[in-house]
């Protein structure tokens, strides 16, 4: 399978670390070989425009058609055109960075519930299975 995410102007990129962490940009311009420019729009993303490093960004498969160094509200009226934020949401990735960050939140006496609810699932398919053999 090709590569087919490439570093471009108006791709959406994730944010994995520092402050910003699991939000959206978009690529604005690109700098050099280790960075870009990326704007938010803040309005939707709450990402200020700012040079970032491409360690602390992945790329997602998804762009938006603005021009080189375009304003913050040409990137905002794109984005709505495009859907971005309703198509982020339902794809997997958003999903499983959901699930990862409910799972992170759950106290002690949370976790011991979901155990004990895997238990009583596999209980059950067990005893279904017994019945059928």
């Amino acid at each position: 399978m090709p590569f087919t995410r490439y570093m471009e102007v108006g791709r959406i990129v994730l944010i994995n670390f520092g402050p910003l962490t699991g939000k959206l940009a978009t690529v604005v311009d690109i700098v050099d070989q280790n960075k870009c420019l990326i704007d938010g729009p803040r309005e939707i993303t709450g990402v200020d425009r700012q040079v970032i490093s491409y360690t602390r960004i992945e790329l997602t498969d998804y762009i938006v058609k603005i021009k080189k160094n375009a304003r913050a509200e040409e990137i905002k009226e794109a984005w709505t055109e495009a859907d971005i934020l309703a198509s982020w949401e339902a794809s997997a990735w958003a999903k499983k960075l959901e699930s990862k960050k409910r799972r992170r939140a759950l106290s002690d006496f949370d976790r011991f519930k979901v155990m004990v609810a895997k238990k009583q699932k596999s209980a059950i398919i067990a005893k279904k299975m017994a019945e059928l053999e």
